[in-house]
């Protein structure tokens, strides 16, 4: 039986979103065959229905010489993603269209600059051919004048047809290999560099000012670290940086060879501006770390049921505290280790985090492993109750991470450490992706180093404690500190603003007139005063607000309760709010002693 699916992508009309797709089977030995697609994407844990995009779908067969005539076969819809097609085991075509109009980096999106597609998103598998090899074109819609210019880019590996202007030729070995390369058509900039042998390119939507040497420099130490922490054999020689800008939004996902990032494009610097690195543009630093050390711990070191799952359905792991916390650690920390930014800095990073924490009552409801299995729903579809009933495994697990590092370091007198458990990880899981059992990281640090974490991740993973961070920040040469927030925007960090008095509990925004409540936290003011999610503060012991007067009447109240006045669902109330003392769940870092540190982050 011949093992080559051929797939032709053509943009046919970005002004409806719309790509289709032609698929030809070859002949094989089946007499029926089932065609699907994901309803999930690896690495993006909550169902999306990818299927529900396509327009329209049809199967021919037939046209193989001048005598023949194209046949329609009937297609049977089984379920929201499969569809079965009786062939008799002759080639046949499928032809369909796709909806694309989700500017996210987990689906597709089509508009008049670009076309950003994932293979799950826009590829049917056919059964009984999983294993084949994929073949791939890329067409533009010919009579289309406004995309003449549009040029195709993936980390697929590029076949050898000859290419015209309008059609580019791709080829992957198997369909799970296939719809891991995310694919851009359109107008880009691209900038690449080279380190130690890799290389990388830089892609950003669009024609732009964006300081893309700039970028590229502080990417450089970055990636460096990540490519000698895991060392031989290397994952990679070539990698695709694939940046979406847009006027808001956020993300990143990660792929073997690439990775697909969503970002504002003002937050990057732009050519000729100088100074130092802004708050948002370390976050995006922080943002390509975190996806490219995903190229080891994620895409290649996996749990056991990762390494081949049902994309049809949940996949459930309580391991993802070890993955996306993990790298939540190294994607800051490597910035500090690299130089890209001053150790005060990542201090303040890390405080950040741990100030997200102490106000989360969730953390002390949910622990890390079962906020990792609850991931499709729970942490992926959350709602505004979400801060007081759950716990994040990407923010929890990155204070996991670094307590773990310095524990070891603790343990071991400074002879072991976090970064070689990642190279175990990665000797004996990552390079043969064999998948993790869920007691990997105890069994490792107590085989290899004879170090017993169990009762630590007792406490921290599957219990509900918090990092003991004040008994083991000494390792580093700092002490931690929890201070009451400075204003209603505060992180958490070191700050030298006077912190505010009192504290409402609850987050607010503005309204067109007064206040609106969109977070209500446990156990503080705002929940015991029976505020509730969208009321609209209006007023203060008789005296009209906005964030600012609001804030300063509360501090300088003079009675033990003052009167709020709020509308809910067109009602006018008044109720009585506790005037109580802020607590301190705002964290930061002090240096003591900064050779400590610099050895600390030395790798």
């Amino acid at each position: 039986m011949p093992s080559v699916l051929h797939y032709t992508l053509t943009i046919a009309n970005w002004r409806a979103h719309q790509f289709t797709v032609t698929l030809d089977i070859p002949e094989h030995s089946k007499n029926m065959l089932e065609l699907s697609l994901p309803s999930w994407i690896p690495g993006s844990y909550m169902v999306r229905d990818f299927a529900k995009s396509i327009i329209d779908i049809n199967v021919t067969t037939g046209a193989n010489s001048e005598n023949e005539h194209l046949s329609m076969l009937p297609l049977v819809k089984l379920d929201k993603q499969t569809w079965r097609v009786e062939t008799q085991g002759k080639p046949c075509t499928i032809r369909y269209s796709v909806y694309a109009n989700d500017l996210s980096i987990r689906s597709a999106f089509m508009n008049d600059q670009y076309a950003f597609i994932n293979g799950t998103s826009a590829f049917l598998s056919v059964s009984e051919f999983e294993n084949a090899r994929c073949e791939l074109d890329i067409q533009l819609n010919e009579n289309d004048p406004d995309i003449t210019d549009w040029k195709a880019y993936t980390s697929m590996p590029t076949r050898a047809d000859s290419a015209s202007s309008s059609e580019w030729h791709f080829v992957a070995q198997s369909y799970d290999e296939f719809i891991d390369h995310p694919i851009y058509v359109g107008i880009a900039d691209t900038h690449c560099f080279n380190v130690d042998g890799v290389s990388f390119t830089l892609l950003f939507s669009g024609n732009n000012n964006i300081d893309y040497e700039r970028i590229a420099k502080d990417l450089t130490p970055i990636c460096k670290h990540h490519l000698d922490l895991f060392g031989a054999p290397r994952a990679i020689d070539n990698y695709l940086f694939m940046t979406l800008l847009a006027d808001n939004g956020f993300g990143g996902l990660e792929h073997k060879y690439s990775t697909a990032l969503l970002y504002p494009r003002f937050d990057l610097p732009q050519v000729g501006e100088t100074g130092k690195k802004t708050d948002s543009y370390i976050t995006f630093l922080s943002l390509c770390s975190h996806e490219f050390f995903h190229t080891w711990h994620v895409k290649r070191i996996k749990p056991n049921v990762m390494v081949k799952p049902d994309l049809s359905q949940e996949t459930y792991t309580n391991q993802l505290w070890i993955y996306e916390g993990f790298t939540s650690f190294y994607d800051d920390v490597t910035l500090a280790r690299t130089g890209v930014i001053e150790p005060q800095k990542y201090l303040d990073i890390v405080a950040q985090n741990v100030s997200r924490l102490l106000q989360n009552a969730g953390r002390l409801k949910q622990t890390a492993a079962e906020s990792s299995f609850d991931a499709w729903t729970k942490f992926y579809k959350q709602d505004a109750s979400a801060t007081n009933n759950i716990v994040s495994y990407y923010t929890k697990g990155g204070i996991i991470a670094l307590g773990l590092d310095l524990l070891l370091r603790r343990e071991s007198a400074n002879k072991v450490s976090l970064d070689m458990l990642m190279q175990l990880l990665w000797q004996n899981y990552g390079i043969e992706e064999k998948g993790t059992p869920d007691n990997v990281i105890q069994d490792l640090c107590k085989t290899h180093f004879d170090i017993d974490v169990s009762a630590y991740l007792d406490q921290v993973v599957y219990g509900t404690d918090d990092v003991a961070l004040a008994s083991l920040v000494s390792e580093m040469g700092v002490d931690f500190h929890t201070r009451p927030r400075v204003s209603s925007d505060d992180k958490g960090g070191l700050t030298s603003q006077p912190a505010v008095i009192n504290q409402l509990g609850a987050t607010l925004k503005p309204a067109s007139f007064g206040l609106t409540v969109v977070q209500v936290f446990e156990g503080l003011a705002a929940m015991d005063a029976g505020i509730l999610l969208n009321d609209v503060i209006i007023a203060l012991d008789g005296h009209v607000v906005n964030a600012q007067k609001f804030q300063r009447l509360l501090d300088n109240a003079q009675a033990s309760t003052v009167e709020m006045t709020l509308i809910r669902d067109g009602r006018l109330l008044t109720l009585p709010l506790d005037v109580v003392k802020a607590r301190a769940d705002m964290a930061y870092f002090t240096i003591t002693d900064q050779q400590k540190l610099s050895k600390w982050l030395a790798r």
